[in-house]
């Protein structure tokens, strides 16, 4: 886990070497424990390539300094991330004549490239950003890993390409400027996040998962090499086995690929299945395992008694933290520089002090993200089954009838209310946002000074075959935007601002494919969820844990901002100094 920034820029206006050093300075705390850069000429298009990088050595900690350089055919590399089977890759290269001088998956990614070009990233099982410039074709390939797990920000002028692991290290640019993109807050304000490609800055933008970026003497193409296998059909005669079985052999090999370290390492640990599982796996494959789990003192939020629960039955060595009111009011200003954008996501918070606890002890932690979105384990999932019946019901008597009643139910009843509201909305895109409480289009407008965008659904782009089930559906647009542009980089900004390393086993992509092959009963089966998962973790974790309903990181911010952050979240918006004021209605 590092970070990397560069250009490729005309030499006539390429930026001077104190830029690279700012960029890569802005980003340290991705990578603590080395930085190099590299400077080359393109021999034919009369352009500079600078390549910088920053690390957190996780693998052959001791070698593989970057940027790393393969002289003989003119390769340099800067790469963020792990390749997890970089071992069964060296061996195949090996039989194909190359020789490796180091154990360091960077070493095998470069040689890779050298074998398969740019399809290098269809041989990848990982989650990686990286740039590699090949002197032979004066050509520069940018490449995303299939969920987005990695973060690449790009930002083009001209013939001219920028790029880096987060957006502060572009703004170090000199005429790169920290403009707000409005039609980004007003997307920002639906979905909480800002769909890729787009950002809350003008002229900076992602590149899109499962993506890679070619300049080629002066010339851009993207190629989208994978996505999400939901966005089809299932397909028809799926045999051979036990559908449990097989998925639990997919999700061990995919925990024991990612144990692979050469430092210390443990996981995130709440009182939940998902990473109940997680940890469980990781115990077959080591005698000692470190787990980290957070916590609140007001205990309908805190999780802590069943993450101690697991611990004790797994036989790990466990770690907590109880965070406060003080704790968001303390660390939200650096949280909102480590992130570039607003927090939306109160577990920013726990999470990013879960990761300086850890941090302590370990550089690298697995944690169970992206199983609700792979295996359907929202209350959404189960309401979306319930669509086309819902709306069959007569228009008149949903309106007129159900929906006053609904309306009429207290506050406790506020999922039942949000699901039979949501279930009201015919048009996909705009039903699925509204599921993680979205302002409605008349919300934003009376909410805002804003007046854009009220016919615009920034997910368009996720759109899929309209034969295919309401659940395969949703989990697509999860997988392709919810996931990476919301928690996916959660993960990554709070993690690597305590410098450590996170990785996710749900999310190999392998398993990926293998679960969307499945028929939808196997995720989501009447009114339980991961079903799938619920079956394979049975012979793995306490009962009572597979029993309980689903929690996650949750944070008491409605009593916080009613009692003790009362007066900070009004300073905030409604002070004389608030920057707010141009945006919204204060």
């Amino acid at each position: 886990m590092c970070g990397l920034a560069g250009w490729i820029a005309a030499a006539d206006t390429a930026p001077d070497e104190k830029v690279l050093h700012d960029m890569l300075d802005s980003i340290e705390h991705r990578g603590p424990d080395g930085q190099g850069s590299s400077f080359k000429p393109s021999a034919n298009a009369g352009h500079q390539v600078a390549l910088g990088h920053r690390r957190l050595a996780i693998i052959d900690p001791h070698g593989a300094p970057q940027p790393m350089h393969d002289d003989a055919v003119g390769l340099t590399l800067v790469f963020n991330g792990e390749i997890y089977n970089f071992r069964e890759l060296r061996r195949k290269l090996t039989e194909f004549g190359y020789r490796f001088e180091r154990d360091s998956d960077t070493e095998v990614l470069l040689r890779a490239y050298r074998h398969w070009g740019p399809a290098v990233v269809d041989h990848l099982r990982g989650m990686f950003a990286f740039a590699i410039w090949d002197a032979r074709f004066d050509r520069l390939l940018l490449a995303r890993d299939r969920f987005g797990e990695k973060p690449l920000f790009l930002h083009q002028h001209k013939g001219d390409l920028y790029f880096a692991s987060e957006i502060k290290a572009l703004l170090q640019h000199p005429r790169i400027r920290a403009d707000v993109d409005k039609s980004a807050v007003w997307d920002y304000l639906a979905y909480r996040y800002v769909p890729a490609p787009a950002t809350l800055f003008r002229g900076i933008r992602k590149l899109m998962p499962g993506t890679t970026l070619l300049w080629e003497r002066g010339e851009i193409s993207e190629r989208r090499y994978w996505s999400s296998a939901d966005r089809l059909p299932v397909p028809h005669g799926h045999r051979g086995g036990s559908a449990v079985t097989r998925f639990l052999e997919h999700l061990d090999e995919s925990v024991q690929l990612q144990m692979v370290s050469d430092v210390p390492y443990g996981a995130f640990r709440s009182g939940g299945l998902d990473s109940s599982t997680i940890v469980a796996l990781m115990r077959r494959h080591s005698d000692e395992v470190r787990t980290f789990s957070v916590g609140f003192g007001d205990s309908n939020y805190s999780e802590l008694p069943y993450a101690n629960e697991v611990a004790s039955a797994l036989g790990t060595r466990h770690h907590e933290i109880v965070v406060s009111e003080q704790h968001l009011m303390d660390s939200l200003p650096s949280l909102v520089r480590f992130r570039d954008a607003p927090v939306s996501e109160p577990s920013d918070i726990p999470i990013h002090l879960l990761a300086c606890e850890a941090a302590k002890s370990v550089k690298m932690v697995l944690t169970g993200e992206g199983s609700d979105e792979l295996l359907g384990g929202y209350p959404k999932h189960l309401a979306e089954n319930m669509v086309g019946g819902w709306q069959r019901i007569p228009g008149v008597l949903r309106e007129q009838v159900f929906a006053p009643l609904v309306d009429a139910l207290p506050y406790r009843y506020r999922r039942a209310k949000t699901a039979l509201t949501n279930l009201n909305i015919a048009d996909n895109r705009e039903r699925y946002v509204r599921w993680f409480g979205a302002l409605s289009v008349a919300e934003r407008k009376a909410l805002t000074r804003l007046s854009l965008g009220e016919d615009h659904f920034a997910g368009e782009q996720f759109a899929t075959d309209p034969t295919i089930s309401p659940l395969r559906r949703i989990l697509h647009f999860d997988q392709s935007s919810w996931l990476p542009d919301n928690l996916l980089e959660r993960t990554d900004r709070m993690t690597m601002a305590a410098s450590i390393e996170a990785r996710v086993p749900f999310l190999d992509y392998r398993l990926a494919e293998f679960v969307a092959s499945l028929p939808d009963r196997y995720r989501v089966r009447g009114r339980t969820s991961k079903w799938i998962l619920r079956k394979a973790a049975e012979q793995l974790i306490p009962r009572s844990i597979l029993q309980r309903p689903k929690v996650g990181f949750r944070v008491p911010v409605n009593d916080w901002f009613r009692g003790p952050m009362r007066d900070y979240l009004l300073d905030h918006l409604q002070s004389p100094q608030s920057l707010t004021r141009d945006y919204f209605d204060s």
